[in-house]
């Protein structure tokens, strides 16, 4: 019986939330072979068969990182310092993967809000991420699917979003959104993999520039709330006038346009229909992840 090698697909960004779901679930399938990209190598042994130095801002390491892969899942990190350009990095990436022959190119991206919302809110960091978009489209590839990653529900419990003890001790979620507003199409993101393994292994399904969206649940702050309590916590939510992280226009955003924009339910849709496994909601994955008594709530 003759072996065929599998192709390779080349991860970027390997041990960061969206890279490493991407990684272990194409490793799970083991449909391709994972060639894991990171800046920092040594610290990722292991981590696949092949560990590959990669930074989009040193362009001479690309070429190496992508040389004989057939596809690459590229993402940005837009959270990392004050000079990160989102646009120049994923434009790197293309340009790259394009010269090294890659073949189906999967960008993760966000909805422009700039262009949504006519210039109303500026969101960085979604926007920065759609203007790779035709960069991608552009580039000539024989496959490139978006895939648009959710707010996480992993933000409920980490630093910028975590719920902070009220007057009389009650863990309290403040944020310049109305509570009543169902716009945060949210999901677990180390589910992103089972949908980018999904359109490597549909490429004639999604490979023609299609937007998949992951989303778990659409949610209000009402609905996380009354969720949690529902299994134990006590918990609350206030709308804040104060703005401490610069993030009112996108909360603003997410109230008048939701999370993924007017075409949300098209590209859900599809990425339902890609993902290799069903993607968790709100209520499943918060009984596995914030038990009652986790989130420094005064229990009765």
């Amino acid at each position: 019986m003759t072996t065929h090698a599998r192709k390779i697909i080349a991860v970027i960004g390997a041990t960061g939330a969206q890279g490493g779901g991407v990684v272990s679930a194409l490793q799970e399938r083991g449909e391709f072979a994972v060639r894991a990209l990171t800046r920092n190598p040594d610290k990722a042994e292991g981590l696949a068969a092949e560990v590959v130095e990669a930074d989009l801002t040193k362009m001479e390491t690309l070429p190496g990182a992508f040389d004989g892969a057939y596809g690459v899942f590229a993402n940005t990190n837009s959270f990392g310092g004050p000079d990160v350009d989102e646009v120049a990095q994923g434009t790197a990436a293309v340009e790259a993967a394009k010269a090294a022959g890659v073949e189906h190119f999967i960008w993760s991206t966000l909805p422009d809000v700039a262009k949504i919302a006519g210039g109303t809110y500026t969101v960085s960091h979604f926007s920065n991420k759609a203007k790779v978009n035709e960069v991608v489209a552009g580039a000539g590839f024989d496959w490139f699917t978006f895939v648009e990653p959710p707010f996480y529900y992993q933000n409920l419990i980490g630093p910028l979003y975590v719920a902070q003890p009220g007057d009389d001790g009650t863990p309290t979620w403040s944020q310049p959104m109305r509570a009543d507003a169902r716009g945060m199409h949210m999901g677990d993101i180390n589910e992103l993999g089972n949908l980018v393994s999904g359109a490597f292994e549909n490429r004639d399904a999604v490979g023609g520039g299609q937007y998949l969206s992951l989303a778990g649940d659409l949610l209000s702050w009402d609905d996380i709330v009354s969720t949690l309590n529902a299994q134990g916590h006590h918990l609350t939510y206030s709308q804040t006038s104060e703005d401490p992280w610069g993030i009112r226009d996108m909360f603003g955003y997410f109230e008048d346009y939701t999370y993924f924009g007017p075409e949300a339910d098209e590209k859900i849709a599809r990425a339902n229909k890609a993902t290799t496994k069903p993607f968790t909601n709100f209520a499943t994955w918060a009984s596995a992840n914030m038990p009652a008594g986790t989130l420094t709530d005064t229990q009765s």
